[in-house]
């Protein structure tokens, strides 16, 4: 098979906001219990933090971490997870059928964000409680001094503001799995007061309004348009979520899911502008896609009720996963000029690319590759490729590209990246790449994730599933010829000496 991409400055589509690259996490299974947060563990730090697996979210180079859900917010009181520790009350969560000791909470977080290098993007409850609890929130968090919430996060051993400046208006409030869901009208009146509120506690802050749960609920397309309609001139995002699966085990199929992902991305991108066009707005509202992922592998596993943490939604990934992670990754950059905030659900053991033992070891998911790659060397601004390559059919896509791609460019530092998806089950791809006007930039590494059995997993003793090194690409007269496995995942680095 041959392919062909053509790259030029001018296919530029936006600079790339490094909170593309985010992720999240919820008081859900051992996300925080038994994942970032163990007491005890051999490598807990004074704050009990797990020092490995920082290290690992180090390496996933993470900007921004969503906080603390998800469902499990739509029923959260943050009060109980502030102040000294032996007073919090344990408090039965319905989001997930499980006991919340409450022993992690807002500022264990915020302390956490920073030794891991990244800024807290914080949830407020919109669901059991309103505009008030939200505006408090924000003044213990960012206030400096001499109110009573302020005042309060002070006692408790913090006397700087956290300064947390990106806020979530709830969590898929149109659910009837959430506790406390609306309407769209409902829901965009108390997302319009509480943003509002919130502002006027803080000018600095951004806030983000609830689109609906996915593509697939009966709400989408009028829940966004009628909420933005009421909340547009207060809200600054609105937000996606989307998961993917392949329980038919139909590979192909899966691998297309990212022409629906691009179908998605560009219906919420038109509700939105169709209502600044109705309000004759100046204002443009971009996109938070707060949640995404491949998930249906941990389904319907069982767990005790009312436990704490309990392991729930803790999917192993498989190479098929990874190859649909990068191209769902592809997708998102290739809407970067209005995307600014994408958090892949979750960081670690649910739905997850870093999975750990209680008590134990801790190793890398087949998932953790691409965003690791694409997280540190997919940074300064997108180029939209030309592709010119074979395509196929499959149950309910047709015209599916074998070669899924982005560039990106980091002109400052004069580094270039080609991140590539062969979908292909069995043919190799011989890619030539058209540099055009990049003159001077040469390739000096090829990284790639090939040869595996699509359904190959890594383990704790075993992590078979990784990148390796390729030789470097030729260039000839400003074309770099590249050889791309079947069924691989590719990133060719460049830069300009």
């Amino acid at each position: 098979m041959k392919a062909k991409i053509t790259l030029a400055k001018e296919f530029k589509i936006g600079e790339i906001d490094k909170r593309m690259y985010g992720s999240f996490i919820e008081h859900l299974g051992r996300a925080v219990y038994g994942g970032i947060y163990e007491p005890g563990h051999p490598t807990a730090d004074e704050d009990g933090f797990r020092r490995d697996v920082i290290d690992l979210v180090k390496k996933l180079n993470v900007p921004i971490v969503r906080y603390p859900g998800g469902n499990f917010v739509s029923g959260y009181n943050w009060e109980d997870g502030v102040g000294p520790v032996e007073k919090r009350p344990k408090r039965l969560d319905l989001a997930w059928g499980t006991t919340e000791p409450n022993t992690f909470g807002t500022n264990e977080f915020v302390k956490w964000c920073r030794k891991a290098n990244s800024d807290c993007l914080m949830a407020v409850n919109l669901g059991t409680r309103g505009v008030e609890e939200a505006r408090n929130l924000v003044e213990y968090c960012n206030h400096k001094s001499n109110t009573y919430w302020s005042d309060l996060r002070r006692s408790h051993g913090f006397e700087e503001p956290h300064n947390i400046k990106t806020w979530c208006l709830g969590n898929e409030m149109d659910g009837g799995w959430q506790m406390g869901a609306k309407t769209a009208t409902e829901y965009g009146r108390i997302a319009l007061e509480a943003s509002k509120v919130m502002k006027w506690t803080d000018p600095t802050i951004e806030t983000v309004l609830c689109g609906s749960s996915s593509r697939n609920s009966p709400t989408f397309g009028t829940w966004e348009t009628e909420s933005l309609d009421i909340a547009y001139d207060s809200v600054d995002y609105v937000s996606l979520h989307q998961y993917y699966e392949n329980r038919a085990d139909d590979t192909p199929t899966f691998l297309a899911k990212s022409l629906e992902l691009d179908e998605f991305i560009y219906s919420v991108i038109c509700a939105c502008d169709y209502v600044k066009a109705k309000k004759r707005s100046k204002k443009t509202i971009n996109l938070s896609f707060d949640e995404w992922n491949v998930w249906y592998h941990s389904n319907g596993v069982p767990f005790e009720k009312w436990s704490v943490a309990p392991p729930r939604l803790e999917d192993i990934y498989n190479f098929e996963d990874a190859l649909v992670v990068g191209s769902m990754l592809i997708t998102l950059l290739r809407h970067c000029d209005r995307i600014k905030i994408a958090c892949l659900a979750q960081l670690v053991n649910v739905i997850a690319p870093i999975f750990t033992k209680t008590g134990g070891g801790v190793f890398e998911q087949t998932i953790f590759y691409p965003f690791m790659h694409l997280s540190n060397y997919g940074r300064g601004v997108a180029l939209n490729p030309l592709i010119d390559c074979p395509k196929y059919d499959c149950k309910g896509f047709t015209d599916v590209p074998f070669i899924e791609a982005i560039a990106t460019l980091d002109e400052e530092n004069g580094e270039m990246a080609v991140f590539c998806v062969n979908k292909s089950l069995d043919e190799k791809a011989v890619l030539e790449v058209n540099l055009m006007d990049f003159e001077g930039y040469k390739p000096y590494e090829f990284i790639s994730m090939d040869g595996y059995d699509k359904k190959a997993e890594n383990g704790f003793t075993n992590a078979a599933v990784k990148p390796h090194i390729n030789d470097v690409p030729a260039v000839d007269n400003k074309i770099l010829t590249a050889q791309l496995e079947p069924f691989s995942w590719n990133v060719i680095k460049l830069n300009k000496k």
